[in-house]
């Protein structure tokens, strides 16, 4: 078996663009968003569908170069932070007007699709979370919660039906979320890059910005090659640190996770799979998947504080996907590659800002999509109109992570709730 490429499988099938200049020279505008990420990128064009022409984007490497381009593709609404805890902490009316800002988003994510014509390979068939366990209650509670707190209607899919569609005997009963869908991530970003520029952002890739300093009332970002004076930043780097402000990069820890994709399946793909739907299970320490156009499976999975080589990756993650479909043995994996999502401690969006111009976007914390397309609509909201909406997320502050000590604390933590899946699984038999 060849081993698996290190390049992304997203990045093999990237849409083909022409690639943006790097900065040169001296030039004022008025915003300056530095992450050519998802948060960057949505703020943005939500910054020019508003009518802002002078903003300019900064991106140390290619658009979609990091989570944004690597990660599963699923669009449904949620934070990292669940539903109860989020309710716990917030109570009702709050928690309730925080969600559905990411409920808003996977429709806004739709329309802008369609509004830009963004060929992402979106399937609108929404995902299915899949029990691992054969206890149903932690799913019974979760539906019912949704329903009474926050309006939302999961389907219950029974252990007879979610095997017809997800041809596996490791699962017990379901949960249908119709209103998800799973797309090419880095397509879509591409995507969204090329909207905003057509409502004249600037982009520039590979301008690293070296230096942010702060002169009278303005913003001076140099690069290696040019320098921006304007008037407010936006710094959306995600778990790519930018090592700008250290009040912002301290209040994140970058985690990595780890996707495959398989060679194309053809048939052998409906051995495993009769459903559009993505799927991910109910443990703490979760696999998730996706049947490609192609017929290739995507598998990703697991959370850890080391970035892995291809190869590891791959024994790491064929040993999970043959737990789920053993009928898959031999499968040959094409791709394999990692990446690094942003976490903060309290496991909420980081999204706020400052009386002098200063804007930040982080901590997606592995649920990218809906969220980062909320914060880029509320950021852009808040520098084009003075809308305050974005003091929503005032709770969820830059608590630091106190690395490296915080890396050891979020790998103890991920054991420890790896293991009692591991001891529940074995309870049941």
């Amino acid at each position: 078996m060849s081993p698996p490429q290190a390049t992304s499988y997203y990045r093999v099938t990237a849409t083909p663009y022409k690639s943006f200049a790097p900065l040169q020279g001296r030039q004022h505008a008025r915003v300056a968003i530095i992450g050519g990420g998802f948060a960057g990128l949505n703020t943005a064009l939500g910054l020019a569908e508003r009518g802002v022409r002078d903003v300019v984007l900064l991106e140390r490497e290619q658009i979609g170069f990091g989570a944004s381009g690597r990660n599963g593709g699923f669009v449904f609404a949620g934070y990292s932070l669940g539903e109860q805890s989020l309710l716990d902490q917030l109570g009702e009316a709050r928690a309730q007007a925080l969600f559905k800002l990411t409920t808003e988003a996977v429709q806004r994510i739709r329309q802008r699709i369609t509004d830009y014509a963004i060929p992402c390979d979106a399937v609108d068939q929404g995902v299915i979370w899949a029990n691992w366990f054969r206890d149903p209650a932690v799913l019974r509670q979760r539906q019912q919660l949704l329903a009474e707190h926050y309006g939302v209607q999961w389907q219950w899919l029974p252990r007879d039906e979610l095997r017809e569609r997800v041809r596996s005997e490791r699962y017990h009963d379901g949960l249908y979320e119709r209103d998800a869908l799973h797309l090419h991530p880095l397509n879509y970003a591409i995507g969204l890059a090329a909207a905003a520029a057509g409502h004249g952002v600037r982009i520039h890739e590979n301008s690293g910005v070296r230096s942010l300093t702060r002169e009278g009332l303005q913003w001076r970002v140099r690069t290696a090659q040019g320098e921006l004076l304007v008037d407010q930043v936006v710094l959306a780097c995600g778990g790519y640190l930018a090592g700008l402000q250290k009040p912002i990069d301290r209040a994140i820890l970058p985690i990595a996770t780890y996707v495959m994709v398989t060679e194309p399946l053809g048939h052998r793909m409906d051995d495993c799979l009769h459903t559009r739907a993505a799927i991910y299970d109910s443990r703490f320490a979760f696999d998730y998947y996706r049947a490609l156009p192609d017929t290739r499976l995507l598998w990703g999975g697991r959370i850890s504080i080391r970035n892995r080589s291809p190869q590891a990756v791959q024994r790491l993650l064929t040993k999970d996907l043959l737990r789920v479909f053993p009928q898959l043995q031999g499968v040959k994996i094409d791709y394999a590659w990692s990446g690094l999502m942003s976490y903060a401690r309290h496991q909420m969006p980081q999204v706020g800002g400052s009386d002098n111009g200063l804007w930040w976007a982080q901590a997606f914390g592995g649920h990218g999509l809906a969220p980062t397309c909320a914060a880029g609509e509320l950021l852009a909201a808040a520098i084009a109109d003075g809308g305050d909406a974005w003091k929503q997320f005032a709770d969820y502050g830059l608590s630091s992570t106190h690395r490296p000590f915080g890396y050891l604390g979020a790998q103890t933590t991920y054991w420890w709730q790896q293991g009692r899946d591991w001891l529940k699984t074995r309870l049941e038999g």
